[in-house]
C-alpha cells in the first residue's frame, strides 16, 4: 500500500490501512469534513458524521458493504461542530462516545441555531457570505441526540481485538476537541486540530492547547493522519498547522504590546509579507477570527458569532 498521504482526494471510501478506511469530502472549505471508519470482527467503529442528512446517508450506504456485516456500534464524535456530527440520528443503534465538553457544546448549539444564522439579515456582504459557505446544506429536521458516553481526558476502547484510544486535547478549535488514535494501524483521526490546505479557526483555544495538540500528534508518529479537512497528510502538514498558530499568536501578542486594536492587527497582518504563505490556503479569510481569539485570551471579552462572520465577509470581499 502507498504511503497513506499520497491517498488520491477524491469525495469517498478510501481504506488507508488494514481494515480503516477515510470518508473524503473535497474541497474541505466550510462544512465538507472527513470522517472513519475502523472495522473490525467485532463491529465497526465510525468517526464522525456529516453536516447534513443526505451527506451522511450517502456516507454509511457507501460504507454499507463492510457494515452489513460489521455493524457500527460505536460513533466517536472529534467535537462538537455540525459538520461532524448533524448526521448522528442515522446511525442506528451504535453508542455516541465524546468528551464532556463536546457533549455540552452539542447541547449549546443546536441546528436549529444555525439555520437562524442563515435565516438572519446581517448586511448583504455577510449574508452572501454566510450563504457561499452552508448555502449546500440542509439543516431542516435534524435532531442530534445526546451522547451516550462523555469523558474527560483519555478513554480506552477495543473492538474486535484491536485498541482505540481516545484522547481530549481541547479547548482548541472548540471546546472538547479529541483525537482518535488506533495504535495497531499507525493511524490518528485528528478531527478539526488539522485543516490541511485550509486555514484553521479558533473557535474556542487557547491556542497553545492546539499548538500543544499539533505536537501530540508529532508525537504519535503515525502513518496515516487523517484531518477533520483536507487531504491525508503526513508530519509536514502537521508542521504546517503548528507554524501558522505559533506565527498568529506572536505576531497578535507583539502588535498588542504596541497599542494596536484587534482590527488594526488584522489589516497590519493581511497586508505584510509575512501572511503571504498563509493567503494562498483556503478561508484566509478566518484569520479576522483567529486574531480577535489571542487578543480575547490577553484582553478577555467576547464576539458574537454574527460579529464573527461579518469579520470574515468584509476580508473576503475587500471592503
Amino acid at each position: 500500500m502507498p504511503p497513506a498521504y499520497e491517498t488520491p482526494y477524491t469525495t469517498g471510501l478510501h481504506e488507508v490501512a488494514d481494515d480503516v478506511f477515510a470518508w473524503l469530502q473535497p474541497d474541505g472549505g466550510w462544512g465538507w469534513s472527513n470522517a472513519g471508519l475502523l472495522a473490525t470482527d467485532g463491529g465497526s467503529l465510525l468517526v464522525d458524521t456529516l453536516f447534513d442528512l443526505k451527506l451522511t446517508r450517502s456516507m454509511l450506504d457507501a460504507m454499507a458493504p463492510i457494515t452489513d456485516t460489521r455493524p457500527i456500534g460505536t460513533l466517536v464524535n472529534t467535537h462538537a461542530n455540525g459538520d461532524h456530527c448533524y448526521g448522528n440520528s442515522l446511525v442506528a443503534g451504535a453508542e455516541i462516545v465524546t468528551t464532556e465538553a463536546a457533549a455540552r457544546e452539542m447541547g449549546a448549539v443546536p441546528p436549529s441555531a444555525l439555520v437562524a444564522l442563515m435565516h438572519a439579515d446581517m448586511g448583504e456582504a455577510t449574508n452572501r457570505y454566510v450563504a457561499e459557505a452552508f448555502g449546500a446544506f440542509t439543516f431542516d429536521g435534524i435532531e442530534v441526540p445526546e451522547p451516550d458516553r462523555t469523558f474527560h481526558g483519555e478513554l480506552e476502547l477495543e473492538l474486535g481485538g484491536r485498541p482505540v484510544h481516545l484522547e481530549q486535547v481541547g479547548p482548541a478549535h472548540t471546546a472538547g476537541d479529541l483525537l482518535v488514535h488506533l495504535p495497531d494501524a499507525s493511524a490518528v483521526f485528528t478531527g478539526d486540530i488539522l485543516f490541511v490546505n485550509g486555514t484553521p479557526i479558533i473557535w474556542d483555544g487557547p491556542v497553545a492547547n492546539w499548538v500543544a495538540a499539533c505536537d501530540r500528534i508529532l508525537e504519535l508518529g503515525c502513518d496515516v493522519i487523517v484531518p477533520g479537512h483536507g487531504p491525508l497528510t503526513d508530519a509536514d502538514g502537521v508542521r504546517a498547522v503548528h507554524g501558522y498558530l505559533t506565527w498568529l499568536e506572536a505576531a497578535c501578542r507583539g502588535r498588542h504590546a504596541t497599542g494596536m486594536t484587534a482590527a488594526d492587527t488584522v489589516a497590519d497582518l493581511v497586508g505584510s509579507d509575512e501572511f503571504t504563505q498563509y493567503r494562498a490556503w483556503g478561508e484566509w479569510e478566518r484569520l479576522a477570527v483567529n486574531v480577535r481569539a489571542v487578543y480575547r485570551e490577553i484582553d478577555g471579552g467576547d464576539g458574537t458569532i454574527p460579529d464573527l462572520f461579518a469579520a470574515m465577509a468584509d476580508l473576503a470581499y475587500g471592503a
